[in-house]
């Protein structure tokens, strides 16, 4: 057996111990809990409008993995609080990149009895450079809005999935 196909089959036989160890343990992942894959695919989002509402809602959409086919059970309203601020000054005092701030507010309401199941907030900051060409700074800016939306949209999925569980355990 060459060097390379021991330490695979080493890799192998750890990865197999430690599956084992954390299975004897009690470990299960949070989406393996009945109900927090189903209840996440059944929150239908509420965004406000512009740009980056859509860009949450889609990401969202994706995140959660929204089944269209069924009736939702939730309904996910947002609210959304922008802010853009100049960093990296020159000697011209001119801002050389940017930081792009969003902070969403999330309310979770139970659409069978109308009352807020759950809520929250989420603050996300990302950056982005200034070349001084008007397309570039535009692309540059678009794609900041797309890295701010998705991440707040995971963060979101995270709360959301970690309340599911709680509840799908009694909690």
């Amino acid at each position: 057996m060459t060097r390379r196909g021991a330490r695979f089959a080493g890799g192998a036989v750890a990865t197999c111990v430690l599956a084992s160890a954390l299975g004897g343990c009690g470990f299960t992942p949070m989406y393996a809990t009945p109900g927090v894959s189903s209840g996440l695919a059944s929150i239908d989002v509420d965004a406000p409008r512009g740009r980056l509402g859509y860009l949450l809602r889609e990401d969202l959409d994706d995140a959660l993995g929204r089944d269209k086919s069924a009736p939702p059970s939730y309904r996910l309203e947002l609210t959304l609080v922008q802010s853009r601020g100049p960093r990296g000054l020159n000697r011209s005092d001119v801002a050389e990149y940017y930081d792009l701030g969003m902070t969403v507010q999330y309310r979770l309401i139970s659409i069978a009895t109308g009352k807020v199941a759950a809520s929250g907030a989420v603050t996300t900051q990302v950056s982005y450079d200034d070349s001084g060409q008007a397309y570039a700074d535009i692309a540059a800016a678009q794609d900041a809005q797309n890295r701010v939306a998705s991440d707040a949209a995971q963060r979101i999925q995270v709360q959301l999935a970690s309340w599911m569980h709680r509840q799908a355990q009694g909690g």
